[in-house]
């Protein structure tokens, strides 16, 4: 079944881009190790969530288009096996919990009826991943696909590519290992990817279009302030001059959602995400239920926003889920007359370009999967209004303006200073060091090699793929588990060169490399030779350049 093609809507579209990635949080050194409660989470909160309401508009016949890109980080760790059990151990914990909480509180107490709320959540969210879904939350996506859910790739690790351009056959590499895990498990070259951290870099366009790829997404200002100046702003496509389409993000529908102050997270009836059980119980009630010995959060979330200061009163699921209802219209109430406005200027029909974190919705804003759900619903039944993929826009309008684009990101400030600042600038001389050193390698293995080698190389460039992932600079940056991410950074980069040394030796330590595939057992498809620079991977996508001429001979 393929999925309809989006009645024109005579105002406009809007595209929703969901971007899904953890950092690879595996230890299977430990018992229980408190950053795989991120992966956790997320599957209750966002993952499980967002696949039933997707599911739920194909059970109630809503036409629906929705882009996701699915970082292979977080596709491994969804398919891991010891992480699966993992993930069903907590949620019997978390259950175990609430049970707990039920019988701690009289059966007419708000506090009971609310313990009793979230113990079905948890059980529902068990039966789901076990029953449902079969713990192949990647296949429940897969099965979407010829339903309106176009996946896209993203770079192997998320590293964010700008800052590897001293050695660009690294950023390359990172591309190259993102397609083949997307191709390996969705059957088919991506027509879109996700720069990680929306960053782009005058060049790196080509890194994307000698793989295959037609489309990506960028920060507005990289759009806007590119040269010339796109006649549309970001409200309809651009093409690079190596033939990449760019779509910038829509200011507006992200304020409205993103914005400390002015978004709809924000709203007062909303579940407060600071404050949970895990810290505001007595040790002695909730120790039996975090195995990491230390405070944590655990899913249990008594109170709403309700204001700034530290006073806080009941959550009230109901009025929260009525409210995220409000905001859906809103939403959508915007768009039509956001949309309505640029179509009176434009030769064609505009597009808002709406990307966010997938885990917002949901972990961080619990309501936002209630949310997505009625804005989805909310559009299908709008005449002035269509969702739309960026590549059915593209099948629509080929034809689009050449621009070059300006380096930029959607961290803070807008270019690179999330991941280049004092707390993280000392790991990119060794980065590069050894994406260089893997450079070498690739070139000197080219025809291949022996099987033990080639589980060496292949195993080297997975240890360097977790090094330059953008998440521990960020971390760094951001002042929050630092010594965490530093001593990831110096593992990842200790096995990394450890396995070049007795490559140049000649004398490999299998044992040792065993114990590190165990560990580090992400991209299973991986190939060491993504590091070879040139037009393109080994057995790779046939260049995409020859799609491009014909769209932009109108702009040239």
């Amino acid at each position: 079944m393929t999925a309809p093609r989006p009645a024109a809507p005579s105002a406009g579209y809007v595209a929703l881009v969901l971007h899904a990635h953890l950092p690879f949080v595996r230890h299977p050194e430990r018992a229980h190790q408190l950053e795989e409660l991120w992966l956790f989470e997320a599957i209750t909160e966002t993952y499980l969530p967002l696949l039933n309401v997707m599911n739920g508009w194909v059970r109630d016949g809503v036409p629906f288009a929705l882009t996701l890109s699915l970082s292979p980080t977080l596709s491994s760790m969804l398919a891991d096996p010891l992480l699966q059990a993992r993930y069903i151990d907590h949620l019997d914990r978390t259950i175990a919990l609430a049970h707990q909480e039920m019988a701690k509180y009289g059966a007419k107490s708000p506090l009971h009826r609310l313990a009793r709320w979230y113990r079905d959540r948890f059980e529902q969210a068990r039966h789901d991943f076990i029953v449902t879904y079969r713990r192949d939350l990647v296949a429940a996506l897969r099965a979407l696909v010829p339903h309106g859910l176009e996946v896209i790739a993203t770079a192997a690790t998320h590293g964010y590519l700008p800052l590897m351009e001293p050695v660009r056959s690294a950023a390359r590499a990172q591309v190259r290992a993102g397609i083949q895990h997307h191709v390996a498990l969705f059957g088919a070259v991506p027509r879109g990817f996700w720069l990680p951290e929306c960053g782009y870099h005058p060049g790196h366009d080509r890194l994307l279009t000698d793989e295959g790829v037609i489309y990506t997404i960028a920060e507005t200002h990289g759009v806007t302030h590119g040269v010339p100046r796109p006649r549309y702003a970001v409200f309809a496509p651009v093409y690079t001059p190596a033939g990449l389409a760019v779509f910038g993000r829509d200011v507006e529908s992200s304020r409205q959602v993103w914005s400390a102050d002015e978004g709809y997270p924000g709203d007062y009836d909303y579940r407060e995400f600071y404050r949970d059980a895990g810290h505001d119980l007595p040790w002695e009630e909730v120790a039996p239920f975090l195995p990491w010995n230390v405070r944590a959060d655990t899913g249990l979330k008594y109170y709403r926003i309700t204001g700034k200061g530290s006073d806080k009163e009941l959550y009230d699921p109901e009025r929260a889920e009525h409210k995220a209802r409000v905001h859906a219209a809103n939403f959508v109430f915007n768009r039509e007359h956001q949309l309505r406005y640029l179509a009176a200027h434009m030769d064609r029909t505009p597009v808002v370009v709406a990307p966010y974190d997938a885990e917002l919705f949901g972990h961080w804003w619990y309501e936002g999967p209630v949310f997505i759900d009625h804005v989805m619903r909310l559009i299908a039944a709008n005449p002035a209004l269509a969702a739309i993929t960026p590549g059915a826009y593209l099948e629509q309008y080929p034809t689009n303006q050449v621009v070059r684009l300006a380096h930029s990101s959607w961290g803070e400030k807008g270019y690179s200073e999330v991941w280049l600042s004092g707390p993280n600038d000392w790991i990119y001389r060794h980065l590069h060091a050894a994406a260089r050193r893997m450079e070498q390698l690739a070139q000197t293995y080219a025809q291949g090699a022996d099987p033990l080698t080639e589980r060496a190389l292949n195993q080297a460039a997975r240890e360097l793929f977790l090094a330059q992932s953008s998440d521990w600079a960020f971390i760094m940056r951001a002042g929050t588990v630092v010594e965490y991410a530093v001593e990831r950074t110096h593992r990842h980069l200790h096995r990394f060169f450890t396995l070049a040394n007795q490559l140049a030796e000649g004398r490999l330590d299998e044992q040792l490399l065993a114990e590190w595939e165990g560990c580090d057992n992400l991209l299973p498809y991986v190939d060491y030779r993504v590091f070879l620079d040139g037009p393109c991977a080994p057995e790779g996508p046939v260049h995409a350049g020859a799609r491009f001429g014909a769209f932009a001979s109108a702009w040239s």
